[in-house]
Order: C-alpha cells, then sequence, then structure tokens
C-alpha cells in the first residue's frame, strides 16, 4: 500500500516557516486547486457559457531544505505541483474536544511558475509565447 498524493495549484498565501524546539524548520503555505463541477456527469456553465469551477484548499507542510527552498522562492499566486503524502492528526483542544486535521506532508515541490517579483525584475526571462499574434 502506498499513500502518494500530487496536486497542481495556486499558493495562497506566502510561505510560513516557523522553527520547533529541536531545531527542526517547517515550512507551511496553503494550496488551491480547482475542478470543474459537474451535474448528471456533464460540466456546469454560468449564464455567460464559462465552466463552474470548485475550488479546494490544502495545507502543505515541507521541512528543512525544501521548506528553505519553498520560503525563499515562492511567493502567493505561483503555479506549483506538490508530490507528497497525506498526513491526518487528532487531537484534543482546550475545551476537550477532539479535533481533526489533515495536512499535505510535501516531498518535492516544482515550481511551473516564477514570482510576480521574479518577472518585473527580469523580464527577459518571461515567457512570452502568449503575446505571438498568430
Amino acid at each position: 500500500m502506498q499513500n502518494i498524493v500530487i496536486l497542481a495549484g495556486n499558493i495562497g498565501q506566502t510561505p510560513e516557516v516557523r522553527t520547533t524546539q529541536s531545531g527542526t524548520k517547517i515550512t507551511n503555505f496553503s494550496l488551491a486547486t480547482s475542478r470543474p463541477r459537474l451535474s448528471e456527469g456533464r460540466v456546469m456553465r454560468d449564464e455567460n457559457g464559462y465552466r463552474v469551477m470548485d475550488t479546494e484548499w490544502h495545507r502543505i507542510t515541507c521541512f528543512n531544505g525544501l521548506g528553505k527552498t519553498v520560503a525563499e522562492h515562492c511567493e502567493k499566486g505561483m503555479k506549483v505541483l506538490v508530490h507528497g503524502r497525506i498526513h491526518y492528526t487528532k487531537w484534543i483542544d482546550s475545551m476537550g474536544n477532539d479535533r481533526h486535521g489533515c495536512e499535505i506532508i510535501a516531498e518535492k515541490v516544482d515550481f511551473l511558475s516564477r514570482p510576480k517579483s521574479a518577472e518585473s525584475e527580469n523580464p527577459e526571462l518571461v515567457d512570452r509565447d502568449d503575446e505571438i499574434p498568430f
């Protein structure tokens, strides 16, 4: 049996880094993935003919070197591809209630776009294929 997750989406916030008491660096960010909404096996469309999309948010956790790379090079809005595994947690809150959580532990993060700040600093590196008039 294997626990494998592959998600492609947009980063929802600038990654946050924290360090545990033992010195482990942990980087967290949210990732939005979207898919077309279906009704009776068909893609739903709005009044203008555009597909209606459902968005889901995922909590991504990276450790040590991978976390450092993500924190240094990723920002809100970037497209990334995350390879990892699902991790469930259970705890009791301060009110004595059982709480549950789910996160994706990233093992690899591929950058599918450049940060907007890099595009403005190095405009010659930006892919301009969408500007070709034919």
